[in-house]
């Protein structure tokens, strides 16, 4: 029995998410899950796919056991599917994957081949329903995401500034860049709900400069906002140095050297918010246990810069931070497309 009650709202936004990502009464679909997933989340998935009359299976993997290196949490690098051969080969042979994995499985190492097989994986962030119905999908997202990925995929540099300090440059030629409006409809494409922003993986030795994290910014893996100045200095994608007094900067350094990895250190990509429904004070109205915090990766112009794995440049750890950070300026050849936090 669930601890926690359906409560109709949350059906309706699931409902909607399925309706969106066009699934076929002939499709093969594949729920996904964790024996530590989410059971309402779960519940709600079921419910939704039988109300739109489509058949589907449900997978479940035992969660792996909790090693003595850093925990990880909210890195999108789920090791869910590591040693399980026959599941991977039937999320292969699926046309539609609904995600409900504990971490969930953007960068993980299996992804890549499930997506070249033509399957379309549909992430459902590991959050309390209660968010995923607050930032339900909404079609007009698309149109803006899709502006955004035009022009970074046009752009030949990216610069990102701060009044705190900051100062990036990206080189954006041959970089692959995706945007997130929430579903997926097409084959061989992964989307995660909540939705709503722009990320580009870059190529090898085309980040540098330094970050200046500043009170207030956003540590995701932490779910913590900064409460002290940090300044990451960043070569050939590598953060080099993470200098700072406070807590902030040791619990920092200390997360990534537990790893053992160099590819810790390593940017994984870059980004914006553009979902003006995510709300920058959402850490502080849930526990840590009920959000994946996606929607601060969402919130309309934030800057999200994230370490760890890119598997566009054949990068894989679980080693991870996303780190939204506000009052950003960022250009594309010259051309602003958020100025000191606000979308353009």
């Amino acid at each position: 029995m669930l601890d926690t009650p359906i409560q109709k709202h949350w059906l309706d936004a699931f409902v909607r998410l399925f309706e969106l990502c066009r699934p076929k009464p002939d499709e093969i679909i594949v729920i996904v899950m964790e024996s530590q997933s989410r059971p309402v989340n779960l519940m709600l998935a079921e419910l939704a796919l039988r109300q739109l009359a489509v058949s589907f299976d449900t997978l479940r993997v035992e969660t792996k056991p909790a090693n003595t290196r850093p925990i990880i949490r909210s890195t999108g690098a789920s090791n869910a599917l590591n040693g399980e051969t026959a599941i991977v080969a039937r999320l292969s042979a699926a046309d539609l994957v609904i995600d409900l994995t504990v971490e969930g499985l953007m960068h993980s190492v299996q992804t890549p081949g499930i997506l070249a097989a033509g399957t379309r994986i549909m992430t459902i962030s590991n959050e309390h329903p209660d968010i995923l119905a607050r930032l339900a999908p909404d079609p007009d997202l698309k149109p803006i995401v899709r502006d955004a990925v035009a022009r970074c995929r046009l752009a030949a540099q990216m610069q990102v500034t701060s009044a705190a300090g900051s100062e990036l440059s990206i080189a954006m030629a041959n970089t692959v860049t995706v945007g997130v409006w929430g579903w997926t409809d097409r084959a061989g494409t992964l989307a995660h709900w909540p939705g709503g922003l722009v990320v580009s993986f870059p190529n090898a030795a085309t980040i540098n400069g330094r970050l200046v994290f500043k009170p207030g910014d956003i540590n995701l893996t932490f779910k913590r906002y900064f409460e002290s100045e940090v300044v990451c200095q960043i070569e050939d994608d590598f953060i080099t140095s993470i200098e700072g007094s406070g807590s902030d900067a040791r619990l920092m350094r200390h997360y990534l050297d537990g790893f053992d990895d160099a590819l810790a250190y390593a940017t994984s990509h870059v980004g914006w918010g553009l979902n003006p429904v995510a709300r920058y004070e959402a850490l502080c109205m849930y526990d840590k246990d009920d959000l994946n915090g996606t929607e601060l990766r969402a919130l309309a112009g934030n800057f999200l810069y994230s370490t760890g794995a890119n598997e566009f440049a054949g990068r894989f750890t679980e080693g991870h931070f996303d780190l939204p950070m506000m009052d950003c300026t960022i250009t594309l050849d010259g051309a602003v497309v958020v100025d000191d936090g606000r979308p353009v």
